[in-house]
């Protein structure tokens, strides 16, 4: 899905290629967002064929970013949203919330251990937004929490490398 996903915004952007910078602006973007993260910005790295090492720095920052932000922030920002008299502020909220339900038990089950596993294999509905979601509802130690997110970027990150840069063909 996230292929899909960064396929489309990188033919959709590409005529916007030839300004400087520009590649790297939109893989730091897609690394930012939710869904996508590092696994979409180095995937759009790849269809860019940009320099691997350039790349990784890229996709590590705009990962990590939004980490603090949303162990902070979150769950102020949610009980606004289910607190909200707006319907569809209300829905993202409950979809947020059954997202947490969902996976929240691999976390529980190991803690900070399981939050660097779940930020840091790269599986659909997994990554550092929605293991740091996960975190703050559970009321986890931010600074803890913040360092095992961390952990699982950086793990992600090899496995997106080796994955999406073909080195493991190379290595083999």
């Amino acid at each position: 899905m996230a292929e899909k996903i960064v396929n489309a915004i990188v033919t959709s952007l590409g005529s916007l290629i030839s300004i400087p910078f520009m590649k790297e602006i939109i893989v730091f973007l897609i690394s930012l967002c939710p869904i996508l993260e590092l696994r979409g910005g180095l995937i759009a790295a790849t269809l860019f064929d940009m320099n691997p090492v350039i790349s990784y720095i890229i996709c590590i920052i705009g990962n990590i970013l939004p980490i603090p932000f949303i162990l902070w922030l979150i769950n102020k920002i949610l009980n606004r949203m289910r607190n909200s008299k707006g319907k569809r502020l209300k829905g993202i909220a409950k979809w947020l919330d059954k997202k947490v339900d969902k996976h929240k038990g691999q976390i529980e089950k190991f803690g900070y251990l399981g939050l660097v596993l779940f930020v840091g294999i790269p599986l659909p509905g997994t990554g550092a937004w929605t293991g740091c979601l996960i975190a703050s509802v559970l009321e986890m130690d931010k600074k803890k929490s913040f360092l095992a997110a961390l952990a699982g970027v950086f793990i992600a990150s090899i496995i997106m490398m080796i994955l999406s840069f073909g080195l493991l063909s190379k290595i083999v």
